[in-house]
């Protein structure tokens, strides 16, 4: 298990590079927290090559940074890998969220699952391109991918790009991306049970980011992380 944290104070350039490679039926658990001063800028490159019968999970939490890009390549290099990469990224105000990801299958009776989740408030954008490739030979591949955006305010841009690129013949790949506001009878239930608009749009928010939040494998951690993610999601209650 890695733990990978990027903190800082104060304007900032951040170019951090992960290269992972894993052996034949090797494991890793990768959990990837940033969270930067607000004026930063964070760039990321993350790549990882795949042995037979490897599995490879990360979770990845954006908070900080004026902009914050991740470009990801995973490659699944032998029979039976699998890999799962989840992410979260909370932009308020001006800050700008992105990811290019790009999951190659190179092998057949290969597993991927991408699960990424953003919640957006003020005037903030975010970034998403998910690419899924499956070559000629990686019969039995198992793919999936989902990207879905919650928006707290109307002056939030989304742009998702789910993309999946097919050369086998025996496959199952799925993919989809939404992108919308807060159900209005969801916060209308809260409110009927006698709960405010802002603390009814915290609880909706909170149980939206929370699917990610309970992937994350160190358990002090997870709750570090809910304890920070509850403080600035009632800071950005009222953005919208």
């Amino acid at each position: 298990t890695v733990v990978e944290q990027h903190l800082g104070n104060g304007s900032s350039l951040s170019c951090p590079v992960s290269e992972i490679v894993l052996g034949e039926k090797a494991e890793l658990d990768h959990v990837i927290v940033q969270e930067e001063d607000p004026s930063s800028h964070h760039v990321a490159v993350r790549q990882a090559r795949l042995a037979g019968g490897s599995r490879y999970s990360a979770q990845a939490i954006s908070l900080g940074a004026a902009l914050a890009r991740t470009d990801i390549g995973v490659v699944l290099d032998g029979e039976g890998a699998e890999a799962s990469l989840d992410g979260l990224y909370l932009v308020d105000g001006s800050q700008q969220a992105d990811t290019h990801l790009t999951m190659r299958h190179d092998a057949a009776h290969c597993t991927s699952h991408q699960l990424y989740r953003g919640i957006l408030g003020g005037k903030a954008k975010a970034v998403f391109n998910g690419r899924i490739i499956v070559d000629q030979d990686s019969q039995k591949t198992d793919a999936n991918q989902s990207n879905r955006n919650l928006l707290l305010s109307d002056d939030t841009v989304v742009n998702s790009n789910p993309q999946l690129e097919i050369f086998a013949d025996d496959v199952r790949c799925t993919h989809g991306s939404t992108v919308g506001q807060l159900d209005e009878e969801a916060v209308f239930y809260l409110r009927s049970r006698g709960i405010g608009r802002d603390e009814a749009i915290q609880v909706l928010t909170h149980a939206f980011a929370s699917e990610i939040l309970d992937r994350i494998p160190v358990v002090e951690l997870r709750e570090r992380l809910e304890v920070v993610i509850a403080e600035r999601l009632a800071s950005m209650a009222g953005s919208g």
